[in-house]
């Protein structure tokens, strides 16, 4: 059984954030909408998770309540950023 959830990953992207932060030497605020910014379509700077599900929901391409928009990748996010300044 895996256990974690929000809990667990709510300071992996607060350390994601500001290592991202201090690479681009910006702030983010809210910075869903750079994420979301296709809508709910496959995001650059993720990688997404087609298959599993969480018991309640199933995993498919792009944007799905099981995986969200998938595992970040911080590189890809970094160089989204980077091109977004």
């Amino acid at each position: 059984m895996v256990i974690g959830g929000t809990s667990a990953v709510a300071p992996l992207w607060a350390a994601l954030v500001a290592r991202l932060a201090q690479a681009t030497n910006r702030r983010f605020g809210l910075i869903q909408p750079l994420l979301y910014q296709n809508g709910k379509q496959p995001a650059s700077g993720f990688h997404d998770i087609t298959s599993g599900s969480n018991g309640s929901y199933h995993a498919g391409t792009g944007w799905d309540p099981c995986t969200g928009l998938g595992s970040p990748d911080g590189s890809a996010l970094l160089a989204l950023l980077q091109a977004k300044a």
